[in-house]
């Protein structure tokens, strides 16, 4: 195929190009209407092109090329320690850049690669986005597979998987399978994820929905939040509802409106609910707070627990020198040494040593040694250890009151 050329430094004007065209250094082409290259076009160095361009195949080494209007390549885009400036949109089979890429208008290719920073104002579409520095999109990015060094800056997206090595901010969308972000990530808008795993701060806006989350620092949703299991190493809240099948928090957990896991949920500081939290199985190293929070299985406080209307299990402890306001309600309750209650409900109620509580009632009663209580009421038995104090001595009833809870 004949080859044409552009020489260094020198500025033409082509319409139709028959053949391969080679444009030297420092060249500028201004363009009759469309650059139609029929073979391959080569620019070796710095060049500029003043309109569209169409050609089979786009070579760039060792400068920058800059379209002033629409590129379309019938092949691929390939780059030597190059850049690519396009002022319209971009469509090619592969690209595949050194340095970086820019795009003014919509973007189409089956693979981007770019080794330095790939920035549009508009759409990009590919079945792989690869980048080894910073991702800027304006518009919407739909892909496969999303991958990143440094940070990802997008608005809406529909992707399969997004994998960023420092951070990643995104307006919203779909993510269908895994989103991995090494430093911090946020989402400005709902999204709807596979899994979300973040090595120091997430965010996600409210509606956002999810599988599994793993946030080494801090977490945050802005809003309502539906997952499947939530896991943060630090600090975490969420400024609605939430729900879910299993929760783990190594620190603190404030939720502004109800908390419902299906499974357990484990807390190694404090839990804060607003509204009501229910679950299967609890466990709390800390603090529980909570307008009412309900678990079928078992329930076991290490700290403080904090209830207008009241904590109930099936089983429920609370450890030594725990500390509770509000009822405690369950079919098996223990009370750890040395702890100070309100009142505690329950089928087989078990107080251990120098416990304080303002009430007790249920089935079968255990006052260990030293117990301070104002009321005891049981149906079928009653045993006490020495030095009970008590207000009144336990009185035994045929029916209990109702439970609080």
């Amino acid at each position: 195929m004949t080859e044409h050329r552009v020489p260094r430094g020198a500025r033409v004007r082509l319409g139709a190009v028959d053949g391969d065209l080679r444009v030297e250094r420092g060249a500028r082409i201004d363009v009759d209407g469309r650059l139609a290259v029929a073979g391959e076009l080569r620019c070796d160095g710095d060049a500029e092109i003043a309109g569209p361009v169409e050609c089979s195949s786009l070579r760039i080494e060792d400068g920058e090329l800059t379209v002033r209007g629409d590129l379309t390549v019938r092949g691929d885009v390939h780059g030597h320690d190059s850049k690519l400036d396009v002022e319209g949109a971009l469509t090619a089979a592969k690209v595949d850049l050194d340095r970086g890429l820019s795009i003014a208008g919509p973007a189409k290719a089956d693979a981007f690669e770019v080794g330095g920073r790939l920035e549009g104002r508009s759409t990009l579409s590919a079945q792989h986005v690869a980048v080894g520095g910073r991702l800027n999109l304006g518009g919407k990015l739909t892909a496969g597979k999303v991958e990143a060094g440094g940070a990802v800056e997008v608005a809406e997206v529909e992707l399969e998987t997004l994998e960023v090595g420092g951070t990643a901010r995104l307006q919203g969308g779909i993510v269908r399978g895994s989103v991995e972000v090494g430093g911090r990530f946020r989402s400005e808008a709902p999204l709807t994820f596979g899994s979300l795993e973040v090595g120091g701060i997430a965010s996600l806006a409210g509606g956002s929905k999810g599988g599994d989350v793993e946030v080494g620092g801090m977490f945050s949703a802005d809003g309502s939040l539906s997952f499947r299991r939530l896991e943060v190493g630090g600090l975490g809240s969420i400024a609605g509802d939430g729900v879910g099948d299993r929760l783990e928090v190594g620190g603190k957990f404030d939720v502004r409106g109800s908390l419902k896991v299906a499974g357990s949920t484990e807390v190694g500081g404090a839990i804060s609910v607003r509204e009501a939290l229910e679950g299967a199985d609890l466990e709390v190293g800390g603090k529980l707070e909570a307008r009412r929070a309900v678990f079928s299985g078992h329930a076991e406080i290490g700290g403080t627990v904090t209830t207008r209307d009241g904590l109930r299990a099936a089983r429920l402890e609370l450890d030594r020198k725990a500390r509770a306001s509000g009822p405690l309600v369950g079919v098996e309750v223990r009370v750890g040494a040395k702890a100070r209650v309100h009142d505690v409900y329950g089928d087989r109620i078990h107080l251990e040593d120098y416990v304080e509580a303002r009430r007790v009632v249920g089935r079968e009663v255990r006052l260990g040694e030293g117990v301070q209580v104002d009321e005891v009421l049981y149906s079928v038995s009653c045993e006490a250890g020495r030095d009970l104090r008590a207000r009144a001595p336990p009185q035994k009833v045929d029916t209990l009151p109702p439970f609080p809870i």
